[in-house]
């Protein structure tokens, strides 16, 4: 399981905490996937909070260059990378496309960070995936599947990569690298 209720809003104050006085925060959303509870989330939030919220909507990886631009454009001052296939695969050029705007970026997976995000806020996928060998070693000895109950992830990593916020002349605040599981220098 990848998505976590909430995250999307978690992410909208982690961002106005990074980026205090932030009246406009931007976020890639892969409209293809057809998943929107995330882009619902994280709108609520900004509203709830007063921000502008600011789409960019992409299909496919080659409209990544100019959803950046779009953003940068638009004013934003932080951007919200929602968790998708195609961004985690896409990785690379994100964290590079966000380095290029100077927007600082949250993702939801640490694989952005050691792409050279700046911070990301979520799931840890390795503790999901030996998560997921302990269920099939459970099928495997002999458990029904229905049977096992559905787990959901219980612990949030928040990673920050430094060495992108001094490049971004960003300054992460002690409040929220206190917070932090793990700071990338």
């Amino acid at each position: 399981m990848f998505r976590t209720e909430g995250l999307a809003g978690k992410q909208v104050e982690l961002a106005l905490q990074l980026m205090p006085g932030a009246a406009k925060i931007g976020f890639l959303v892969n409209v293809a996937s057809g998943i929107i509870i995330d882009r619902q989330e994280l709108e609520s939030a900004c509203q709830t909070l007063g921000i502008t919220s600011v789409p960019a909507e992409v299909r496919t990886p080659n409209d990544l260059d100019a959803a950046f631009r779009a953003l940068a454009n638009d004013g934003v001052q932080a951007v919200i990378v929602l968790v998708d296939g195609m961004f985690f695969s896409e990785r690379n050029r994100i964290a590079a496309l966000a380095a290029a705007a100077r927007l600082p970026a949250i993702y939801g997976f640490r694989d952005h960070v050691d792409a050279g995000g700046l911070v990301s806020y979520g799931v840890n996928l390795a503790e999901n995936f030996h998560r997921s060998a302990t269920y099939v070693h459970k099928i495997l000895k002999g458990a029904q599947p229905g049977d096992l109950p559905v787990e959901f992830p219980t612990k949030l990593e928040l990673i920050i990569n430094n060495k992108a916020a001094k490049a971004l002349g960003l300054i992460i605040p002690p409040s929220v690298l206190v917070r932090a599981d793990e700071v990338i220098e």
